[in-house]
């Protein structure tokens, strides 16, 4: 990305409370830009957005997308000329015990930030953020091209493969002819220091390893690609420049995901945490019946690397170290936002190498 791009850019980030978000936001905020948030409070407690202290560093609005009235006030008060719309239900095994949730959500969410957005004279792109869970994976092992269909057997899968259809059902039928932009971007398994969620692997392991219990873990041998939250972002904010400077020739999907290499089962994920945590204090494999969860999964990232010159920076080794640096900067009363902020600097200095 380049820091010049933004400076004095409003741009709206949709669930910028939640992990992703909350990186996303510390790094426009440190480009110069001008920042909105809308979304609901912080999801887990302790959060990386209340650690970064960001609420008193943008501007943060609560606001559920499921409320299109708000959703609309809120966008048109904004006048945003960038979206980046990040706020979902974003796991697999809550889809199963809501799945009304998750399609009112992360679709009809969706259906309310477009509409709201399409008549704005000030936008110019939107990038909408699904997941590499949009594909209908049949476990076949190949990579994932954008152009393979969308899918998924699981309440969360198929809403993000509807949320897919809805964005470009926007894009064609209203926004392109309104001059506005708009990509969707699939990404892998994100990992970062201070993600707090329930249900997902690293903060699973850095919750029970700190009270030095085994981590309970459902599927130790299945294949995701695993990667570092800023090579992912790194790619949201390349795509959006691109929207903004070169239009609709950028528009449709775009993946973002690690090399084949980093593709690696949850088993030995665990072992490259525990060789950079200093101590394995072990796992088990959960005895209860799990639903049904794809074994394979990886991208083809063929199109950002020869469209936008994107490739992931970090491997998986690099990865897992800046994320335990951080978690441990955290159980060590350290000033989070330094150690982001640090990341992010560090990053910017690889890519420009």
């Amino acid at each position: 990305m380049n820091p010049k791009f933004w400076q004095n850019k409003r741009v709206l980030i949709t669930g910028h409370t939640g992990f992703k978000g909350s990186w996303l936001s510390q790094w426009l905020i440190q480009a110069g830009a001008k920042v909105y948030g809308s979304g609901l409070l912080p999801p887990t407690d302790p959060s990386l957005f209340s650690l970064l202290n960001l609420e008193s560093q943008m501007d943060s609005r609560l606001v559920d997308i499921r409320d299109k009235e708000s959703v609309d006030s809120n966008i048109k008060t904004i006048h945003p000329e960038i979206i980046f719309h990040m706020a979902a239900q974003p796991l697999v095994r809550y889809s199963y015990q809501h799945p009304i949730d998750t399609f009112e959500i992360n679709v009809m969410g969706t259906a309310n930030v477009l509409e709201s957005s399409r008549n704005l004279e000030s936008l110019k792109a939107i990038v909408v953020i699904t997941t590499d869970k949009c594909y209908d994976n049949n476990d076949s092992k190949n990579p994932f091209k954008e152009t393979d269909p969308l899918g998924g057997k699981d309440p969360y899968s198929s809403s993000k493969a509807a949320t897919e259809l809805v964005a470009s059902s926007y894009y064609l039928s209203f926004l392109r002819d309104k001059n506005i932009a708009l990509a969707t971007v699939r990404a892998g398994n994100v990992i970062g220091g201070c993600d707090f969620a329930e249900d997902r692997l690293i903060p699973d392991i850095v919750r029970s390893w700190s009270k030095e219990k085994k981590v309970i873990i459902r599927n130790p041998n299945a294949i995701r690609p695993w990667q570092h939250v800023l090579d992912p972002l790194n790619g949201y904010l390349m795509i959006a420049e691109k929207l903004c400077n070169e239009k609709h020739q950028f528009a449709g999907p775009w993946n973002f995901g690690p090399d084949l290499q980093d593709c690696l089962p949850v088993e030995k994920v665990i072992s490259l945490l525990a060789a950079q945590w200093g101590k394995n204090i072990g796992w088990d494999k959960d005895a209860n019946s799990q639903p049904h969860e794809a074994h394979f999964l990886s991208l083809d990232c063929s199109k950002a690397k020869s469209k936008l010159e994107w490739k992931s920076k970090l491997n998986l080794t690099t990865a897992i170290e800046w994320t335990v640096e951080l978690y441990q900067a955290h159980f060590q009363n350290k000033s989070i936002k330094e150690c982001c902020l640090n990341q992010i600097r560090l990053f910017e200095k690889m890519s420009n190498e």
